[in-house]
């Protein structure tokens, strides 16, 4: 170690704890943090062992009655707490962790997010599984027999189902299109479909975040009312908050 590394350490600052105070001698010695430190780890780990106790003594004992137990119930063997079936887990979390600004917050990005999206995909194909109800008049039952709907169509056969990009005969023929292999091909559908899987997923999240506001904004109002006891009218459920209402005053 060179001289000055020795000097900084002599010269070097010693950080004391206070002493107790004279006027508080009667009261004992004054605690320390390493005194502090092992009376916290007593104290948990005291904690920790009752709890254990407590566990092994009501899985033990067939008489043991607790309170938790008229308040819970057990449906196909899975443990669940009565009342819980108002909300999902997910709203559950959700509710504890954050407040109402974040979630506001969140499901404005999730709505700008989608309606992105929206604009880009068009949801083109959901228009090609609507069936289609179009009537042709024909002037006799000859024409019925006869009738051929790609020709009245003026398109391609393989593009009748089609109800948007339906090219005529002309149009197709004036159409310079680039060679695209079949692995290209499918390469581009499994990528279609991934952005409207995206999409579902996004108008999902989007819908909890709202049903989260609403049961945020709910119990909001119920603690923001003082003196005034609203009557509840529907209870909540896991797609809406529980509905209330506040008797009418008359303001000055």
């Amino acid at each position: 170690m060179s001289s000055w590394k020795k000097a900084s350490k002599i010269n070097q600052k010693r950080h004391r704890e206070r002493h107790q105070p004279e006027s508080r001698v009667h009261l004992g010695l004054l605690e320390k943090k390493k005194d502090y430190k092992k009376r916290a780890d007593d104290y948990n780990k005291k904690q920790a062992l009752l709890k254990k106790l407590k566990i092994k003594a009501q899985n033990k004992s067939p008489d043991e009655f607790y309170f938790h137990m008229i308040n819970s119930k057990t449906v196909d063997g899975v443990h669940m707490e009565k009342g819980g079936d108002k909300h999902t887990p997910e709203q559950l979390k959700l509710m504890e962790s954050k407040d109402l600004n974040y979630v506001s917050f969140r499901k404005t990005i999730e709505s700008k997010k989608i309606d992105r999206m929206q604009s880009r995909l068009h949801l083109i194909d959901e228009t090609n599984t609507i069936k289609n109800t179009h009537t042709f008049f024909v002037e006799n039952e000859d024409e019925v027999k006869n009738f051929d709907l790609a020709k009245r169509l003026d398109t391609h056969p393989e593009l009748i189902p089609r109800r948007t990009n339906r090219l005529t005969t002309s149009e197709l023929q004036n159409l310079d299109l680039p060679s695209v292999s079949e692995t290209t091909s499918a390469k581009l559908e499994r990528q279609r479909q991934q952005a409207y899987n995206q999409l579902l997923k996004r108008i999902r999240r989007e819908k909890q975040l709202s049903i989260v506001q609403n049961k945020l904004q709910t119990n909001k109002l119920l603690k923001a009312r003082h003196g005034v006891k609203p009557v509840k009218i529907k209870h909540a459920t896991k797609s809406a908050p529980a509905v209330y209402q506040w008797p009418y005053i008359r303001k000055r």
